[in-house]
């Protein structure tokens, strides 16, 4: 794996509560939604500790002056949530960040090209983009993200991914092929099956997001 891949998974225990959840067959649907949600929510505030620019201000309490600090309001942010389950960690980061922008992306079923894409035609060079993966398994979704981005200039400090979960082989080809990233994580996964899912993992993001049951199995 590249040393310039960096891979944050944060010692919070509220983290690892909502991951326990999501992971359990038995969570019901709406709370599995909520699980997902609270991961986005943490990891957020982990991966934007360091990285959102402040600004120092004057402010007058009811007593007196003092000096604070604030979000540079003229530093973009732009999340770009990956479709579909990527939603269900936004939720999550969105009250974390009320300001940020939103584009969306979506990739076809086969992965050739995207269903969906509200990038913008232009992102300028003070923008920092936040990306909300659903999960990280084989790495290839991400890794055409971060070729999308890159045909926009953007790559380096400026970006960070928030995802669920990441497996190993994933982080490994990611690493192989990204020259500087950060990833945010509640989790490494050992493993990955032959259909490219996440061993433990915690099933089909979308399907428990939104309700959908297996194909052989209603009632």
């Amino acid at each position: 794996m590249a040393m310039s891949l960096r891979v944050v998974v944060p010692p919070h225990p509220l983290i690892a509560n909502w991951l326990t959840l999501l992971r359990d067959r038995h969570t019901p649907d709406p709370l599995f939604a909520t699980a997902m949600a609270e991961l986005g929510r943490w990891l957020t505030y982990e991966a934007v500790r360091d990285w959102l620019p402040q600004q120092a201000v004057d402010v007058e309490t009811p007593l007196s002056r003092t000096q604070g600090t604030i979000v540079d309001p003229d530093v973009p942010v732009l999340a770009v949530p990956v479709l579909p389950a990527g939603l269900g960690l936004w939720q999550g980061g969105q009250p974390v960040l009320p300001g940020a922008r939103v584009a969306l992306l979506a990739p076809m079923a086969d992965g050739a090209g995207w269903a969906l894409d509200t990038l913008p035609e232009a992102i300028g060079e003070r923008v920092g983009v936040l990306v909300y993966l659903p999960v990280l398994a084989t790495g290839a979704t991400l890794l055409a993200v971060l070729e999308r981005l890159r045909s926009l200039g953007v790559d380096g400090p400026r970006l960070r991914v928030i995802t669920s979960v990441a497996a190993a082989p994933g982080l490994k080809a990611v690493g192989e092929a990204v020259g500087d990233l950060t990833i945010y994580c509640s989790c490494i996964d050992a493993e990955i099956d032959a259909e490219g899912r996440l061993l433990p993992g915690f099933g089909d993001p979308a399907r428990r997001l939104h309700g959908i049951p297996a194909a052989d199995c209603l009632g």
